[in-house]
């Protein structure tokens, strides 16, 4: 029997990670969204591309929650998406009500699922499903480091003209302005970056990795990323669904890891069948801990506005 995925909110990155999944042979699909007709019809043209892909998947689309039984992970994308001048904190009201429903409705029909949160602001997000859902914090997953150090890769990439997948990099932190890539753990074919590349240039990567999402914002006008985002949550889902326990930066509700206890912060995290199967403690600088703690900081002040 095929594993099930289903995905809430059929936009752009909903839609997108549909496509990936089902490129990668990885699960059935359900795609839901409350606007009708538009989950049914970006669903069927996805199912009737398998057949030109090879590819022995199932895509539905609904607009009501029953489809989403027996899921096996759910991602949860729902949620307005930034417009130009607007942060991610700004969507904090509107997208804290929209994850509210979703997960009351999830949970009642797929009380065993694993969810992955992808919806902004991300940190604040997961914050709310887990308390919302009463799962344990090995089933919620936050999409935000996966996301920032593919990134921040492209970008160390780009600047030596060498293959990303040389590159190894790390990020840590919440999921915005305050992210902490950390060049220390950063490496190209094992090599640190710092001895590939002056400090000045590293700062400069280190901070169009900050300023991601909001350079493709300025770019689109109308929109927001949607690519990389989604294949960020995709990779998640396969390192689950394969047990593949693999490390990857995720957003992870801490138990006073890191010296930070009852928040969602971005750490490496080891994701296998279980969800989220270990955190794995690396040994920060002081400059590296105050950076990682003041990025935990701005994520309280987001979850205490929403109560969570």
């Amino acid at each position: 029997m095929r594993k099930k995925v289903t995905i809430v909110g059929a936009g752009n990155v909903g839609a997108t990670a549909a496509h990936w999944i089902a490129a990668k042979e990885l699960a059935d699909v359900v795609l839901i969204d409350v606007a009708e007709g538009i989950p049914q019809g970006k669903a069927l043209d996805l199912l009737e591309a398998m057949p030109i892909e090879k590819r022995d998947v199932h895509v539905i689309g609904a607009n009501d929650y029953a489809d989403a039984a027996h899921s096996d992970i759910v991602v949860i994308t729902a949620g307005i998406p930034r417009k130009p001048g607007m942060s991610r904190d700004d969507l904090l009201q509107t997208n804290y009500k929209i994850m509210s429903d979703v997960v009351n409705k999830i949970t009642a029909v797929a009380p065993n699922s694993i969810l992955i949160i992808v919806s902004n602001p991300l940190d604040a997000m997961a914050q709310a499903a887990f308390k919302q859902s009463k799962f344990n914090r090995e089933r919620v997953i936050g999409m935000a480091g996966v996301l920032d150090s593919a990134r921040y890769r492209t970008f160390i990439a780009e600047e030596l003209k060498v293959s990303v997948e040389n590159v190894t990099a790390f990020v840590l932190g919440g999921h915005g302005d305050t992210m902490v890539p950390l060049p220390r753990y950063s490496s190209v074919a094992g090599i640190p970056i710092s001895e590939l590349m002056d400090q000045a240039t590293i700062d400069r990567i280190v901070q169009r990795t900050r300023d991601g999402g909001a350079e493709i914002v300025k770019h689109l006008k109308t929109g927001s990323a949607f690519y990389a985002p989604s294949a960020a949550a995709v990779e998640m889902v396969e390192a689950i669904l394969k047990d593949k326990k693999k490390i990857l930066p995720c957003a992870a509700y801490l138990q006073g890891e890191y010296g930070i206890t009852g928040y969602y912060i971005g750490v490496p995290c080891k994701l296998g069948e279980r969800g989220l199967e270990q955190i794995i403690e690396i040994k920060l600088t002081p400059e590296e801990d105050k950076a990682l703690k003041k990025s935990a900081e701005s994520v309280k002040e987001l979850c205490a506005v929403i109560g969570v």
